[in-house]
Order: C-alpha cells, then structure tokens, then sequence
C-alpha cells in the first residue's frame, strides 16, 4: 500500500530542515576539513574541465568551452551524484535544445516566443520529475535562441548538445576515477 501523499506545504518544511541540517554540519566543520574538501572539489572540476574541453577540440568542436562549463557544472564529491547531475544535465539540454530549437524556427525574433519556450521546457522537466534538468532546459533555450550563431538551429543545438555530452563524460571519469582513489586511500567511498 502506497504512502498517502502529503501536502506541499509539509514537503517544502521538510526540505527547508534538511536544507538547513546540512549547512549546519558543513559549518561544524572545521576550517583545515572545508578547505581540503573545497580544494579536492575544485581539482576535480578543473581536470573534468580540461577533459572535456580538449577532448571536444579534438574532436573538432570549435567551442570547446561549453563542455569546460558542463564539466565543472556537474562536478560533485561523489560519482553517484555527478552521474545524477550529468543526466539532468543531458535531460535538460535536450528538452531545451529540441524546444529552442523549435520554437525558434517559428519565431526566433520575438522575445516573447523565447519566454514562451523557455517556460515550456521548465514546466515539462517538473512535470516528468526531471531533477536539476528543469533549469538546464532553460539554460539551454537561452542559449539555443539568446547567443549569437551562424549556421541553422539544428546545427547549433546539436553541437551543443555534443558538447555537453563531453563535459559530462569528462566529469563522470574524473570522479570515478578520484572515488577509485579514495577507496584505495582511505578504504571507503565518499559519503560528502
């Protein structure tokens, strides 16, 4: 038998006392522990960045940026979590690739028709509990319809999509790899 489901009002207290019990255990740590965690953090997040970015170039990507921003985006203390985020990250892209880029066919002069677009892609991702993918989606329509091109829509979209797909990889073999390290160091995986 299924849990009756509770009002929203309820869900939101309880994320807000989660919320909160996490910023008070990181804050209980002490500063040497904050420091380390945020330079592992950031090592990771800069070689995933770096993967990605050169893997993309090498595979003729021009802007190998976008998969530099993926990566770090994605980037986590676990491989649980940035496999979690690297799927919202792709589920996001490419909702809003696939609406930026359909609806900007139709009316890619008129901001309104970006707002429109925008939106629809938000709403679908919290719809089909999307995670995170909601705000990708928009990030992508932004900038599907937003930034400067040349070429077709199509194009754009799919090479944006491309090179997300490597940022994500890259974070993902970085972080595997760091979590194979910390079993091996410490004899256990990263529960931060």
């Amino acid at each position: 038998m299924s849990e009756p489901q509770r009002p929203l009002a309820e869900h939101h207290r309880q994320l807000g006392a989660l919320t909160d019990q996490v910023q008070w255990l990181w804050k209980a740590l002490p500063p040497r522990d904050r420091l380390l965690i945020g330079l592992t953090h950031a090592l990771r997040a800069v070689l995933a960045a770096s993967l990605g970015y050169f893997g993309a170039l090498a595979l003729g990507l021009e802007q190998g940026y976008w998969a530099a921003i993926t990566a770090i985006s994605v980037s986590q203390s676990s491989y649980t979590d940035v496999r979690n985020s690297s799927r919202d990250q792709f589920l996001g892209a490419m909702v809003g690739g696939l609406i930026g880029m359909a609806v900007a066919t139709l009316g890619h002069d008129h901001y309104l028709a970006y707002v429109l677009a925008v939106m629809i892609g938000m709403v679908l991702c919290s719809a089909f509990n999307l995670g995170a993918a909601g705000r990708i989606s928009g990030t992508t329509t932004t900038i599907i319809m937003l930034v400067p091109h040349q070429g077709a829509f199509w194009q754009f979209a799919l090479f944006r999509l491309g090179e997300v797909t490597l940022g994500a990889i890259a974070a993902l073999l970085v972080s595997a790899v760091f979590n194979a390290l910390d079993r091996r160091l410490f004899g256990t995986s990263p529960t931060t």
